[in-house]
């Protein structure tokens, strides 16, 4: 049974090859879901993974329980009516998958970027590491990354800007839910 507060929170996963732009996109989508009177929670990967992994090995079995420890936190948020924004690449569908079966209101974003023009925007050096050795998993380079099948959204990053993409998501949110206009917040 979905819960009151429950109905006016949903989850957006924001999935893409490392540097696609998905950081940018949430920021831009957290401060326009906000004046909407929405209570965010971003759950970015690498601020979540300092505290869940500390020194990550970014192993499979590491990798499996990271993501569903995040969707667990995802829908406990969303549970209490705290709309998520997930900052992530969960570079495996099954990760995505496992968060969309615990969060009835779930939008899969598909944060579209060339590999080579990932690499360029790569301010982190994670694809600098791949490349000389110091990482064999970086998603797209060493481990596969798997793209949505069937998103709800996809934004390619190399025809839109942030402002633009969070725009189209806001889109989809607001045909997908009912605003509540007295409370400026989305009802499933």
């Amino acid at each position: 049974m979905t819960t009151d507060a429950e109905s006016k929170a949903f989850a957006v996963w924001l999935t893409g090859l490392p540097a696609s732009g998905k950081s940018t996109i949430a920021r831009e989508l957290t401060a326009r879901l906000e004046t909407l009177g929405c209570t965010i929670e971003v759950l970015e990967s690498d601020a979540v993974r300092q505290i869940l992994t500390p020194h990550p090995t970014y192993a499979e079995a590491e990798r499996d329980l990271f993501y569903r420890a995040l969707a667990f936190t995802g829908a406990k948020l969303v549970s209490h009516g705290i709309t998520v924004i997930f900052d992530a690449t969960a570079n495996r569908r099954a990760y995505r998958d496992f968060a969309r079966s615990l969060i009835p209101t779930f939008i899969e974003v598909a944060v579209e970027c060339p590999l080579e023009l990932a690499m360029r925007r790569d301010y982190k050096g994670t694809y600098r590491r791949g490349q000389r050795g110091k990482s064999s998993t970086v998603p797209g380079l060493q481990d596969p990354y798997e793209a949505p099948v069937n998103p709800e959204v996809a934004i390619d990053t190399t025809m839109l800007s942030a402002k633009d993409a969070a725009g189209k998501v806001l889109e989809l949110v607001k045909e997908k839910f009912k605003t509540d206009s007295t409370h400026g917040r989305f009802l499933a």
